[in-house]
């Protein structure tokens, strides 16, 4: 079968996406961000601030997401830090190939949201995706669904209590995607999937700013 990322008018959505977050550098230079934790108090005004940024991940690191995914065939995939929906939309593209699943998919900001959910109606994959909109501490806690595929693309000091909440949805040799490996609020979280003890295989996958590909294996 071949693979919705080729068909004209998904093709077209990608390509005008990441022109758009090419231009990040340029709106990020005229704003003031809130520094800090992410925790109750500031995730909310950290997301809003941002809210013209795309933070996306690049088409290469795109076409490994959804490469994983495709060959993994789950049954569902999660995924914490939504955006713009560009990595959103190679997860829902390998999902609706494999004709079977769903990505579940959270975002704090609200104009994100309904951008994304137009993003998805065009490009036909709004079927295979639900999308929860506000803290994934919340919006995720509930879950009861097994977990196949796990991409972590949000709050960097986030990305451990996430997994932590999430883990024991996830089945034998799901697969956990986490973004952006070369920044210093990775350390805990590297250090724990390194760890054999704690349950995974894992490698850092040399695309972009690094992609760490962890296997569950406990």
């Amino acid at each position: 079968m071949p693979s919705t990322l080729d068909r004209p008018h998904v093709h077209q959505l990608l390509d005008r996406l990441h022109r758009e977050a090419a231009r990040d550098d340029e709106r990020g230079a005229t704003l003031t961000f809130t520094t800090g934790a992410a925790d109750d108090s500031s995730a909310l005004r950290r997301a809003e601030e941002r809210e013209s940024l795309y933070m996306p991940i690049s088409e290469p690191a795109g076409r490994l997401l959804y490469a994983l995914t495709r060959a993994s065939a789950p049954a569902l995939v999660v995924e914490f830090g939504m955006s713009y929906g560009i990595s959103t939309l190679y997860l829902a593209a390998a999902v609706a190939d494999t004709g079977h699943g769903q990505v579940i998919t959270t975002e704090l900001s609200s104009t994100k949201v309904a951008a994304t959910r137009r993003t998805l109606r065009d490009a036909g994959l709004d079927r295979v995706v639900e999308i929860r909109e506000g803290d994934a501490l919340r919006t995720l806690a509930d879950l009861e669904q097994e977990i196949g595929v796990l991409l972590l693309d949000g709050w960097k000091d986030l990305y451990l209590p996430v997994l932590a909440m999430l883990e024991p949805q996830l089945v034998p040799g799901a697969l956990v995607l986490a973004d952006d490996t070369d920044q210093d609020a990775m350390t805990d979280y590297l250090a724990f999937v390194r760890d054999p003890a704690n349950g995974y295989e894992s490698v850092e996958f040399p695309v972009d700013d690094g992609v760490e590909i962890s296997c569950r294996t406990a």
